[in-house]
């Protein structure tokens, strides 16, 4: 997606912001690299990972030593990016599907895949326009701070998801924290590409709660990802900068 010309025409009626979907595309090249622009996301990756294992194993009620625990599990990563997390999931065993509004990201994504000898679809788009049925699992990770519309947003995950699935969020908490860390340390140090993230659209874990009930969904007790120097990222009872929950249908 080289233009905002070209991301209208791919993102027409969508959720996703087509200014977003160009920035992120325009790192698809360096998103492998630990070192390279993304180096923040392959420290957070595990954190994730982490927590998700754990929220499968609960929800399915597997033993936490199964290799394969997504093993005859459909999976759907939305807004997946070069796949970071879509191949961790194909490794635990699931049919996993990875769609991104930015075509380059699909892209270096499915070449990854190939090269590490994984079978995951991936699909460039908006995911409320793919006509892809639904998944047992369905993630979206730090995306939906991202969005045009964030009921709409929620709205089309609603839908991917499988009657008795489950759903894993992430996103960054809207508190001077969040502001401090993410923006103005992390943007202008380089942490984080300058301009991945606008603080007034971080969602707290009040209204993302809210948003869910709306779309007929219930968001389990948010687990916050915090950072230290000693521990860097790890999972923390401190919601203030980023939070990840599990999400079921309500009823």
């Amino acid at each position: 997606m080289g233009d905002a010309t070209t991301a209208n025409a791919i993102l027409a009626n969508a959720t996703i912001r087509p200014d977003e979907a160009a920035h992120f595309g325009r790192l698809a090249a360096e998103w492998w690299d630990p070192k390279g622009s993304s180096a923040m996301l392959h420290r957070l990756n595990p954190v994730r990972l982490r927590f998700i294992r754990e929220a499968i194993d609960r929800h399915w009620h597997i033993d936490d030593h199964h290799l394969k625990p997504l093993a005859g599990k459909s999976a759907l990563d939305v807004g997946c990016g070069a796949g970071l997390l879509c191949e961790p999931l194909a490794r635990l065993g699931g049919d996993v599907t990875g769609i991104d509004a930015a075509p380059e990201n699909a892209q270096a994504a499915a070449a990854h895949a190939e090269g590490a000898g994984l079978d995951i679809r991936y699909i460039a788009g908006e995911v409320g326009a793919q006509d892809i049925g639904t998944f047992d699992l369905v993630t979206s990770m730090e995306v939906i701070e991202h969005v045009a519309d964030k009921a709409d947003f929620v709205a089309a995950l609603r839908a991917r998801l499988a009657p008795g699935g489950l759903m894993i969020l992430s996103t960054p908490n809207r508190t001077a924290m969040s502001r401090l860390l993410m923006i103005q340390a992390a943007e202008t140090f380089g942490a984080i590409p300058r301009g991945t993230h606008h603080w007034d659209d971080f969602i707290t874990p009040d209204e993302l709660a809210d948003l869910l009930a709306d779309a007929g969904l219930t968001m389990g007790t948010p687990q916050g990802i915090g950072f230290s120097p000693l521990k860097g990222l790890h999972l923390s009872g401190d919601l203030s900068l980023n939070y990840i929950v599990t999400v079921t249908a309500a009823g």
